[in-house]
């Protein structure tokens, strides 16, 4: 599978649980909404009942009482006057109750004030002739008994109670409706979101199951791979190997072969110089003929420079440059040749880890260039420094040469500051070289690591090879490096190493 398929596939899945997720959100939200609405509904048509039942028990009280005052004003037995006190004593606060419950309905406002006015007149002719039996006023008491169903307040009561109870049916069918039509939605939509939620399990499912069968794939594929790649990694490792051998020996006598020629214009050269004299002090005698001139003194020497004029000096003197150039040249090659003899002892060489002191390491190479710092007008403050198993050869080229550039790339005027620091983290221990010195242009931050490749001014002596073989002396010993700088702005050179560095798998590699 490519990349890019991995990509859309992982897309997709976050996509599909991103969906999934916003599902169950809005299923939820929806579902308590609902819920919440029928279950006020529910609560407004159970409390249309209670209403209704509080009128009804209202009314029976009323009754009630109605019946124990027509008893006892029929028999003045004293049980019928405490019946009727005892329901006397419930009807207010039953009303009252009622008025409570009703008090959010303006109609039922309206008609409760009705029946409360009524039912304040029944009570107080219920007590006018409880009065009257007390006060042995029997006849006018059977009187007011027997017109009692025919009073305004009796019909009052029932008109009263009669809307009351309309008023709460109509508010209890529209009510059950309202509660019906909530429970159905939300019924509808837990089902339809349900429905969804399997659908996208099933789309879950089937997903997973090609994710499976694709990692199946991969993971046989991945078995068939590995069979041979212990073999295969042999070989190659085998191939580099007898690549960089043969690299090394190719180098090695590449040196000696450039060597040998070299050798013999070195010394044609010097025979070259030595018959400088001869040739232009016959040039001089040749001259001196022509124009009838006296010879040399009489305490001249046969090695002493002729006296030599115009073309002749001109002659001489271009000789002389010419000789020092070539001289310059050879000795030039001769550095560089001895240099690649170096990076080839080098890679050869099997490093031995030992544990390294960092700061007491540092501090000796210190020591020996305190007089070239000292000249340079150079501090080089070393802070503390974190111990590490490695090659101490290796780390004394590797810091000697990046102390040893601090100071030859110091800027011209100002007191030079180097600064070595390090840390450690996640097992690697890490170096810092800072300088306040000329500083690298960006562009030429890889070309410096390159051989025979130098950046900047070129007026210091140097074959462009130092940092070349620290970054690979850094790399055998399974580390990396870089540099920060900005030209004019110093240089801050960073080393990686492990603390423990494992000896045999770096030699096999190198």
């Amino acid at each position: 599978m490519t990349a890019d398929a991995q990509r859309r596939r992982a897309l997709g899945q976050i996509l599909l649980l991103a969906a999934g997720f916003l599902v169950l959100v809005a299923i939820s939200a929806s579902s308590v909404v609902l819920v919440n609405k029928a279950r006020d509904a529910s609560s407004l048509v159970v409390h249309t009942v209670e209403v209704e039942s509080q009128i009804s028990n209202l009314l029976l009280e009323i009754r009630r009482a109605e019946s124990a005052t027509r008893a006892y004003l029929l028999t003045s037995a004293p049980q019928f006057l405490t019946e009727y006190q005892a329901a006397a004593a419930n009807i207010v606060p039953a009303a009252d109750q009622l008025a409570k419950a009703t008090s959010d309905n303006p109609v039922q406002v309206e008609n409760y004030a009705r029946l409360r006015k009524a039912i304040d007149q029944r009570l107080s002719e219920f007590s006018r002739g409880i009065d009257r039996i007390r006060d042995n006023d029997v006849a006018t008491s059977v009187t007011v008994l027997r017109n009692g169903t025919s009073t305004e307040a009796v019909q009052a009561i029932a008109d009263a109670g009669r809307a009351m109870r309309a008023e709460e049916d109509r508010l209890f069918a529209m009510r059950t409706a309202a509660a019906d039509r909530a429970q159905v939605l939300a019924s509808s939509v837990t089902i339809a979101g349900s429905g969804l939620v399997i659908a996208l399990a099933g789309l879950s499912i089937f997903l997973v199951r090609r994710s499976a069968r694709a990692r199946d794939h991969a993971e046989t594929q991945l078995r068939d791979n590995n069979v041979n790649l212990e073999a295969t990694v042999d070989e190659r490792t085998a191939d580099l190997r007898e690549a960089n051998d043969e690299i090394q020996r190719f180098a090695y006598i590449v040196s000696h072969d450039l060597r040998s020629p070299l050798v013999n214009i070195m010394g044609f050269t010097s025979e070259l110089e030595e018959l400088r004299g001869d040739i232009f002090r016959r040039i001089a005698s040749l001259a001196r003929a022509q124009s009838a001139a006296p010879v040399t003194a009489d305490n001249a020497t046969d090695t002493a420079e002729p006296a030599l004029e115009g073309p002749d000096k001109q002659l001489s003197e271009d000789f002389t440059e010419a000789l020092g150039f070539i001289k310059s040249s050879i000795g030039k090659m001769d550095r560089l040749i001895s240099a690649i003899l170096n990076l080839t002892r080098e890679g050869r060489r099997e490093f031995e880890p030992v544990r390294i002191d960092t700061s007491e390491l540092i501090e000796g190479i210190v020591a020996t260039m305190a007089h070239q710092a000292l000249e340079a007008q150079a501090q080089i403050r070393i802070e503390p420094l974190p111990a590490i198993v490695s090659d101490r050869l290796a780390l004394e080229q590797i810091f000697s040469n990046l102390i040893d550039n601090a100071l030859k790339y110091l800027k011209e005027g100002v007191p030079g500051d180097i600064r070595v620091r390090g840390r450690t983290k996640l097992g690697f221990a890490i170096f810092e070289i800072s300088d306040n010195g000329r500083g690298i242009d960006p562009k030429d931050h890889q070309r410096i690591f390159d051989l025979f490749r130098r950046a900047g001014t070129q007026d210091k002596p140097g074959q462009g090879i130092g940092l070349a073989h620290v970054r690979a002396l850094v790399r055998r010993l399974g580390g990396t490096m870089s540099v920060a700088s900005e030209l004019h702005h110093g240089s801050t050179f960073t080393i990686t190493l492990p603390i423990n560095w494992n000896v045999n798998n770096r030699n096999r590699e190198a």
